[in-house]
């Protein structure tokens, strides 16, 4: 077995391994962090073997039949499916140790807590390094049953059961048009694979390309589907409700990780198969981008508890790296990745801390909270770093990807300004939209008077820290050294795009 297919299988095995009785916690721990070393092992093997395409390329037929695309069992990395790959890997090994003791999970079986979180990352690096674009289809729809289980048994709240059909009902919605839309481009291209090389190279052929009144069509399903799966206003109203109702574990790796995907689609596969329909439709990009950063900002603003903030939060962000994709040039889309990259981080930092603090205090409303800088100081500077990151500070990464998100809309451009320039200049609030309520959440549950009966527990062990910590490291290195993770993107990017560095 190749190295990608070790990373991808091991997870799902360990799945299995735990619901055939392994130690859930042991087994679940042992198989994220094994997969994390293999990942570096991988970027360590494409740093020496050049740059460009994808690498560490394995391919198995499955299924030949005349008449009908060829299915391959196939795996492969570029920059921006290995940088991916790492955020998946780091943000599920800080899941499973933020993760309760197997004696302390409640309403249900600790293997099915442990075995569930280990099929949604699975399913996420599956997706990432697939490139036979039927298994990268399969490999997300495989994390999203898991997700409903852990959300309806063991989330949070009166409404865990609702958020939980909630979500997947609009995931599924979004996978079924998704489905239709990647049907349809396949067919019109008339190809005898599904391997994505292949298909964007029938694309790129004038006699077998799709003809652009088609390309309008397909694209707009494809970014309807994608954009569901990405919370893509106005199809956003599932995610805050679901990341608030669920185990902070299932938040990290949804909302760091999986969302991901969308995005990832539309990069790996819209717009190289669909160029002529994504240039039709970037208006509409841009206009329902504003959606996300300036009306979700201030909603995130008008929340009164961390848990919904978040949510809301997370999906606000997904605004930024939707311009730096409509943006379409090396620098615009490099920024895109490398803040899917900060944004998986520093929200699944978050959503940890806020899952330690509704342990401890029983509530995450911000009137109920107050004061608590002053009683666990550790939580104050671990909260408020997390908080500057997603913020935008200066010195983590999220502020090099958006600075490259920015300058990437402004590259390139004439002597007046267009629709990407505009656009960019209005969500530039976001930025402050950003600040003011990571600020507001920041100040109402650390400063200020204790509020009336609050409890009073210790502050964060070494062993609550460590996960934390593990993720902040990343944000701080990648923000001090892009390069750390521009060096992969940036090849990616070009020998997806076949653009010009701007």
């Amino acid at each position: 077995m190749s190295i990608l297919e070790i990373i991808v299988f091991l997870p799902l095995v360990a799945a299995l391994a735990i619901g055939l009785g392994a130690p859930a916690r042991f087994s679940a721990l042992a198989a994220a962090a094994i997969t994390l070393v293999l990942s570096l092992v991988a970027a360590k093997q494409f740093v020496f073997q050049g740059e460009g395409g994808l690498q560490l390329k394995t391919a198995r037929t499955l299924l030949e039949v005349d008449g009908f695309p060829t299915l391959s069992l196939a795996f492969g990395v570029d920059g921006i499916s290995l940088v991916l790959l790492l955020l998946s890997t780091l943000v599920l090994v800080a899941a499973v140790l933020v993760s309760p003791k197997e004696d302390a999970i409640r309403n249900g079986s600790s293997r099915l807590y442990y075995l569930s979180l280990l099929l949604i990352g699975g399913g996420a690096i599956g997706a990432f390094l697939s490139t036979d674009l039927f298994f990268l289809y399969a490999f997300h729809e495989l994390a999203l049953i898991p997700t409903f289980l852990m959300i309806g048994i063991f989330g949070h709240g009166d409404e865990r059961v609702r958020a939980a059909w909630t979500i997947t009902i609009y995931l599924g919605v979004g996978s079924l048009i998704l489905l239709v839309g990647l049907i349809l481009a396949v067919v019109q291209l008339g190809a005898d694979t599904f391997l994505i090389e292949e298909l964007i190279a029938f694309a790129r052929n004038p006699e077998t390309g799709i003809a652009a009144e088609s390309q309008t069509w397909i694209f707009l399903l494809l970014l309807i589907g994608f954009g569901i799966l990405v919370s893509l206003f106005p199809f956003h109203s599932w995610a805050a409700p679901a990341y608030a109702a669920a185990p902070a574990p299932v938040a990290m790796l949804h909302a760091g990780v999986l969302k991901k995907f969308g995005l990832y689609g539309l990069i790996r596969v819209a717009m190289p198969i669909l160029p002529a329909g994504a240039e039709t439709l970037t208006n509409l990009i841009l206009v329902l981008l504003l959606g996300n950063v300036i009306y979700l900002g201030l909603v995130t603003v008008a929340q009164k508890s961390l848990d919904r903030m978040l949510g809301y939060s997370s999906v606000m962000h997904m605004g930024y790296v939707f311009l730096g994709i409509a943006a379409y040039n090396h620098i615009g889309v490099s920024g895109a990745v490398l803040l899917m990259f900060a944004h998986g981080v520093s929200i699944a930092v978050l959503f940890a801390l806020c899952g330690w603090m509704r342990e401890k205090f029983g509530t995450v409303r911000f009137e109920e909270l107050g004061g608590i800088a002053g009683r666990l100081p550790r939580l104050g500077l671990l909260f408020g770093l997390a908080a500057f990151a997603s913020a935008g500070l200066p010195g983590f990464a999220n502020f090099a990807a958006e600075v490259a998100v920015f300058f990437g809309a402004f590259s390139g451009m004439g002597d007046q300004l267009g629709w990407l320039q505009w656009t960019t200049i209005i969500a530039l609030w976001g930025v402050v939209i950003s600040a003011v309520y990571m600020l507001r959440a920041f100040r109402a549950l650390f400063f200020g008077p204790a509020a009336p009966r609050m409890a009073s527990p210790a502050d964060m062990s070494w062993g609550d820290r460590l996960p934390v910590l593990l993720l902040l490291a990343a944000l701080v290195a990648v923000g001090f050294v892009p390069e750390l993770l521009n060096q992969f993107i940036r090849p990616g990017v070009e020998g997806l795009f076949l653009v010009t560095p701007g």
